[in-house]
């Protein structure tokens, strides 16, 4: 019997058993594919020309030569930047700001545990608030058009002679639409064209960017009692009869539920219910005004007509706040169902009364004249009063959420939603409120409107003149903490100085450069100083409002009249307050939508501003459906799609995906979406995240602690990079026990202080950028694939021995 043969020698180098895939995800500002690959021939593996995946065209084929990567995994990028950029059209998403800021509030609920019904409370608030807000644009293209135009303008001799378009209109003409109660009608289609604009956008940008179905949750739990409703809406079991917290069960994480990114139903509800609000607001400006007058004279419209209509009006109405309180998301399954009839009836039940309203309003009227401004002064006022109102209970059920499970990095102490509606509701007034400011002075001429000084018009109603005289007030207020930070930041910078000196010794000091370096890190740090300024100005902006409302209500003049008699400073502050806001409201608008359109055009100004527009439509539309599209909703599942068809089509194969800046929060929740086998087969890499930094104190119901060490648990391994230098990333705080943990930080930024022969020329501060450049990224790397393995030597030549399976251990 011959010997056996010695095992073959193995090598000092070892290979991998599997294929490994590095899955690029970029962040803010978008990237191309040849930037993220570092070659300028790709190719597009899957997708199409608004997101898809690319790898270099020599890696195209590379699981089928493994042999090829034994020290480098094949690169893929996933390119999402066409989800949020484009052409200067797309800044026109920036007039929807106010609704994407309240739409943001819904997400930003304290953590909750047994606490349905306040969570259902909470969402419910959030979403009349964002109900107020439709109202409010749509009374405010009312104003512009109902009253300004075709009430105070068309009836005024002076206003209608100097604007020949309007001559049509003028009572002055005594034609067929000279009756106001005809040009209303007439006028009301501006705003009921911008209500429909509103829809159709809201329907096509679902079609475009989230109606992208998730992957198949067949390993959820069904009786999951945290995944049963949105935030726990109605359909959500409640804690038992004592109040104790059901026993629980191993729950997975909202984001990883399979109905978070696809809310189709809530959507549908939301878009029914908002555009029906929109086309009743536009109803009962018009019947209204022909109602009043009936009411005041024996015209010949009948009075019973007018009060049909109205009484329509309000019990659809009802309706509307009914189906926009009774029902939140469901995230436990996909919410594909319609409610057809709801959504079919609604809408056009609204637009019926429209059309009656119009009608009824057209009825020849031959002694109506119009007269001041249009019955409705009293509308912007209770707007405003309910929505400091809802905020206000908003911030008592907030803050009694966190109480009950207080997290020290939430921002605000939990009232951060409460505090980001408030600034929602301000948006809302100052844009709109603008709009009818310039439109008022504009066809005034020369005067002032509401002054009384040869005025032609009116002008706008008195309570918008009084929010405008706030904003120079608070402008002023805001100098103080401003201030403060600058003077903090200085000090910082300072004392940061002999820090930086010393990271970089024993290399001479050198004074420029250690001042701009420490610099740089104290204004990175300002970031973190954010929440207290959203609550001072939040809070300013209650109490200013509410002095507005009562100035308004109490004087019914607007700033500059109800000044008269107390005094020349109080009369000139008054009249340069009002004068002064009213400037600044529009020239901030056009400076804000010029800003706009230049952000979607320079790359570089996008990266200035863009971490906070992406974080805005990071999130579904759960509060108002015409914020601006959720791109997430088409990223995350195609992420989620990718790696679950390359780790089933490479069974011994390891996965790193790889997410910069907001590519890491679409990384991380793609990963929660992955079934509960593939994910132990996954690694994660995240550099420049503000996964904790940002999403983790504002929405810390979703990134807080406990998701993200389940987070860390549920994946096989992951590191997060991050620079003091950097104004978003930073770390996770997730340490590992016995291990380092998860963060690797804070990395030297700049690699080089001064210049030496292995670095002649100075070294640039990253900052935010180019993390892949830095060494410790191909060091964590390579650590990730070291711990997925396994690992098993190359050998020279495999024997396969008879009565051996031929297959290595591991």
């Amino acid at each position: 019997m011959a010997p056996a043969a010695p095992p073959p020698p193995a090598s000092s180098s070892p290979e991998h058993t599997g294929s490994a895939l590095e899955l690029l995800v970029h962040g803010v500002g978008g990237a191309t594919p040849q930037e993220m690959l570092g070659d300028p021939r790709t190719v597009r593996v899957t997708g199409d020309t608004t997101a898809a995946v690319y790898r270099r065209t020599e890696d195209a084929h590379g699981e089928k030569h493994p042999e090829r990567y034994r020290d480098e995994p094949v690169a893929e990028a996933y390119c999402w930047s066409g989800l949020t950029s484009g052409n200067g059209s797309r800044a026109l998403w920036l007039l929807l700001l106010p609704f994407m800021v309240v739409n943001l509030a819904h997400w930003m609920r304290p953590t909750a545990t047994g606490r349905t019904r306040a969570v259902r409370l909470y969402g419910v608030l959030v979403r009349l608030v964002a109900l107020s807000l439709t109202v409010l644009l749509t009374a405010a293209a009312c104003e512009v058009a109902l009253d300004l135009l075709a009430w105070q303008c068309a009836g005024a001799d002076a206003c209608a002679e100097r604007r020949s378009w309007l001559g049509f209109l003028s009572a002055h003409q005594g034609g067929w639409w000279s009756q106001p109660g005809r040009r209303l009608a007439l006028a009301a289609v501006v705003p009921a064209a911008l209500v429909g604009l509103l829809w159709y956008l809201s329907n096509r940008t679902w079609s475009a960017y989230e109606s992208q179905r998730p992957l198949d949750g067949k390993d959820f739990d069904a009786n999951d009692p945290f995944g049963a409703a949105a935030d726990h809406g109605p359909g959500a079991p409640d804690p038992d009869a004592d109040g104790a917290p059901r026993p629980a069960a191993p729950v997975r994480p909202a984001l990883g539920r399979p109905g978070f990114w696809y809310g189709r139903r809530l959507v549908a509800r939301l878009r029914a219910a908002h555009t029906a609000a929109g086309f009743l607001t536009v109803a009962a400006a018009v019947a209204g005004a022909a109602a009043r007058y009936d009411r005041g004279a024996e015209g010949p419209a009948p009075r019973i007509v007018g009060a049909a209509v109205e009484a329509g009006i309000v019990l659809c109405a009802l309706v509307v706040v009914w189906v926009v309180c009774r029902r939140g998301r469901s995230e436990r399954t996909r919410d594909t169902r319609l409610d057809s009839a709801l959504i079919s009836y609604l809408p056009g039940s609204a637009l019926a009364l429209l059309g009656l309203a119009v009608l009824y309003a057209s009825w020849s009227r031959p002694g109506w004249q119009s007269a001041g401004t249009l019955p409705g002064e009293a509308t912007f006022r209770f707007l405003a009063l309910g929505q400091g109102v809802l905020v206000i209970a908003l911030a008592v059920v907030a803050r009694g959420l966190y109480r009950r499970t207080p997290e020290p990095r939430t921002v605000l102490y939990g009232l951060g939603g409460p505090a980001v509606a408030m600034l929602a509701c301000a948006l809302g007034g100052v844009m709109t409120g603008g709009v009818a400011q310039r439109v008022a002075d504009w066809l005034d001429g020369p005067g002032t409107p509401g002054m009384g000084h040869g005025d032609d018009i009116t002008g706008p109603p008195v309570l918008l003149s009084w929010q405008a005289s706030v904003i120079p007030v608070l402008l002023l207020l805001l100098l103080v903490p401003v201030l403060v930070l600058v003077v903090r930041t200085a000090r910082t910078a300072r004392r940061l100085g002999p820090v930086v000196e010393a990271e970089y010794a024993p290399e001479p000091p050198d004074e420029g450069r250690t001042r701009r370096i420490a610099r740089i890190r104290a204004t990175a740090a300002l970031t973190d100083s954010a929440p207290w300024i959203i609550g001072v100005v939040s809070t300013a902006t209650l109490l200013l409002g509410a002095g507005a409302i009562a100035g308004s209500w109490y004087s019914d003049q607007v700033p500059g009249r109800a000044a008269d008699g107390s005094g020349p400073l109080l009369e000139s502050l008054a009249e340069a307050a009002q004068s002064t806001g009213s400037w600044l409201i529009g020239f901030g608008f056009i400076l804000f939508v010029a800003g706009g359109r230049r952000a979607y055009k320079d790359a570089s100004a996008r990266r200035t501003i863009g971490i906070l527009w992406d974080v805005g439509t990071f999130w579904p539309r759960a509060a108002h459906p015409f914020a601006p599209p959720c791109y997430a909703e088409r990223a995350v599942p195609d992420l989620a799609s990718r790696m679950s068809a390359w780790t089933a089509t490479t069974p011994r194969g390891r996965l790193v995906i790889s997410g910069h800046s907001q590519g890491s929060v679409l990384a991380a929740s793609a990963v929660w979406q992955l079934p509960d086998a593939t994910r132990p087969r996954v690694a994660l890499l995240t550099y420049g995240s503000p996964l904790e930094r940002l999403y983790g104190r504002w929405f810390p119901a979703y990134f807080g602690p406990e998701p993200l060490i389940g987070l860390h648990r549920s994946v096989h391994c992951w590191r997060n990079l991050w620079r003091a230098t950097d104004p978003i990333g930073g770390p996770v705080r997730i340490g590992a026990d016995p291990g380092p943990g998860v963060d690797r930080g804070p990395l030297k930024d700049p690699l080089g202080y001064g210049r030496t022969t292995k670095l002649p020329l100075p070294e640039p501060i990253l900052g935010h950028s180019d993390y892949q450049a830095d060494p410790a990224f191909a060091d964590a790397r390579a650590d990730l694939l070291e711990e997925l393995g396994p690992r098993v030597p190359r050998q020279a030549e495999v024997r396969i021995q008879k009565g051996t399976s031929g297959r290595s251990s591991g």
